[in-house]
């Protein structure tokens, strides 16, 4: 198994050598590897079982390393960063020719952000390079949110895990590109569309269509629990339907007393929306680990991060046909 520690010179010295490290964000933990060696990079597709046609995002520890590995930034963008950077935002921008094609998926865009989490952050400004760094998990399942998801779910397969404690956000980073210099946002994250737009101005919501990949975070089925997950605004109707013995419970704020207390997870007693998204992965783990025949998962309000919580729970609901 991997070992688990605080030491930013171990995970360097591996990173350096073109090893992967798990490394903490403020959104989920990543599995790190060089961007720029197109063989590091090979082995994240390869622990992941990640098809290749997914691009992933790189993490560099700072702004003034944008212009590094793109050719150009929007007065919209720049505007984003002085506002989001360090944080869970990912700009996609034309790519320099510096980056390999395995990270974009041959793509001529890379996405780029500036996570916010002491240790990487530390750990990036050692190094000489970006990270390519996408969930520490293996492809479509729940992103791990603390070093222990890690370790139960690729541990045997990395050499080291950099403990940075549980994640704060605790859903992925919102990624922004940009259509004629106005930003349009490809995957709802911890940042809404109403906070883009309050700095750089209209937002599109893009509606993937087809089977092509503009950027990460696209597939329609993702983030999922091998227990079956159904997604609805009618819990009590489902839990009377299927029964209690073998049902795990996730609601918003609600409490639940006619199941048994350990089958359930509440978001936020107090209805908090960010609490909830910092909660949501870690719950959607601990249910599936209690062996149970299905998760039934309450509709969050469709508003600020209620919107993206309910987006993860839909892909992670995968091919069931939710009942609403």
């Amino acid at each position: 198994m991997a070992a688990i520690g605080q030491n930013i010179q171990r995970a360097s010295r591996l990173l350096s050598g073109g090893k992967l490290v798990a490394i903490p964000t403020e959104t989920v933990y990543g599995l790190a590897a060089n961007a720029l060696d197109a063989l590091a990079v090979e082995q994240i597709f390869s622990v992941k079982n990640r098809p290749h046609f997914n691009p992933l995002i790189i993490h560099i520890g700072s702004s003034n390393e944008l212009i590094k590995y793109v050719t150009e930034v929007p007065a919209a963008a720049q505007r984003l960063i002085e506002k989001f950077w360090p944080g869970p935002l990912t700009l996609l921008l034309p790519k320099k020719e510096n980056v390999p094609d395995i990270v974009t998926a041959s793509l001529p865009h890379v996405a780029v952000r500036v996570p916010d989490h002491p240790l990487t952050l530390k750990l990036l400004q050692m190094l000489e390079f970006p990270l390519a760094a996408p969930s520490a998990n293996p492809f479509c399942y729940i992103s791990p949110t603390r070093p222990e998801h890690v370790q139960q779910q690729i541990g045997e397969k990395i050499p080291y895990i950099l403990d940075g404690g549980p994640c704060d956000k605790g859903v992925e980073s919102t990624i922004v590109g940009f259509e004629n210099n106005k930003p349009v946002v490809f995957r709802l994250g911890a940042i809404t569309p109403e906070e883009i737009e309050e700095v750089a101005g209209e937002v599109k919501v893009h509606k993937q269509t087809g089977r092509s990949l503009l950027s990460p975070g696209m597939l329609p089925y993702h983030y999922s629990p091998r227990t079956p997950l159904y997604l609805t605004d009618r819990v009590e109707e489902l839990l009377e339907k299927y029964g209690a013995a073998e049902t795990g419970i996730i609601t918003f704020h609600k409490t639940m007393d006619n199941l048994p207390q350990e089958h359930l997870a509440v978001l936020s007693p107090t209805a908090n929306m960010s609490q909830a998204a910092s909660n949501l992965y870690h719950s959607l783990h601990r249910l599936d680990g209690m062996n149970l025949k299905r998760i039934i998962a309450e509709k969050l309000p469709e508003k600020g991060l209620g919107k993206t919580i309910n987006e993860r729970l839909k892909k992670a609901a995968g091919r069931i046909v939710a009942e609403s």
